[in-house]
């Protein structure tokens, strides 16, 4: 198989990105939400506990659409998409430890974190979209970590509005 048909798959199977995308953009739009509304600690762990769930969730849209849930068993892409599914879960304890050092860092921590994330996407998916993505994550992250207001809230905000312009640019583009 060739990469290009490889990356195909991944971008019809999983629709460009979209329910994955959109499903973390609500997990972020409800912990920014909390983090305005409610508590920094409560924002925290919606964040944390929910992005475990976004794989998941991400399954039940696909099947709810009428799309397989996932790739071929064997299919070439498949070990890739684990390993970069692990990289968010074990880079959290530095997330962790720029909330304890600055609790405003926590949302700035973690738009870098995810912004790196997304971008070996950029290869699996055949799609420069997630490059962009993670520059914007990156770069949010790094400027209101550096330079942001106090508010806590401000980054969760961003990231999901992110998380939610590209979830339809990802489907605009696989469409």
């Amino acid at each position: 198989m060739q990469i290009s048909d490889a990356q195909r798959d991944v971008r019809t199977t999983f629709l460009g990105g979209f329910p994955g995308q959109l499903v973390s953009a609500v997990i972020w739009f409800a912990s920014a939400a909390l983090a305005t509304w409610v508590s920094s600690r409560a924002a925290i762990l919606m964040l944390v506990f929910g992005g475990m769930l976004i794989f998941p969730l991400t399954q039940v849209v696909l099947r709810a659409l009428g799309h397989p849930s996932s790739l071929r068993k064997g299919h070439p892409m498949n070990a890739l998409a684990v390993q970069i599914a692990f990289l968010v879960p074990l880079t959290l304890p530095l997330v962790g430890a720029a909330a304890i050092h600055r609790l405003s860092w926590f949302y700035p921590a973690f738009l870098i974190v995810v912004g790196a994330h997304y971008l070996p996407f950029t290869f699996l998916y055949g799609m420069r979209q997630f490059a962009v993505l993670s520059g914007l994550m990156i770069a949010a992250g790094l400027l209101f970590g550096l330079y942001g207001p106090a508010n806590f809230a401000l980054g969760g905000w961003v990231g999901a509005a992110l998380l939610l312009l590209f979830a339809f640019a990802g489907l605009r583009q696989a469409r």
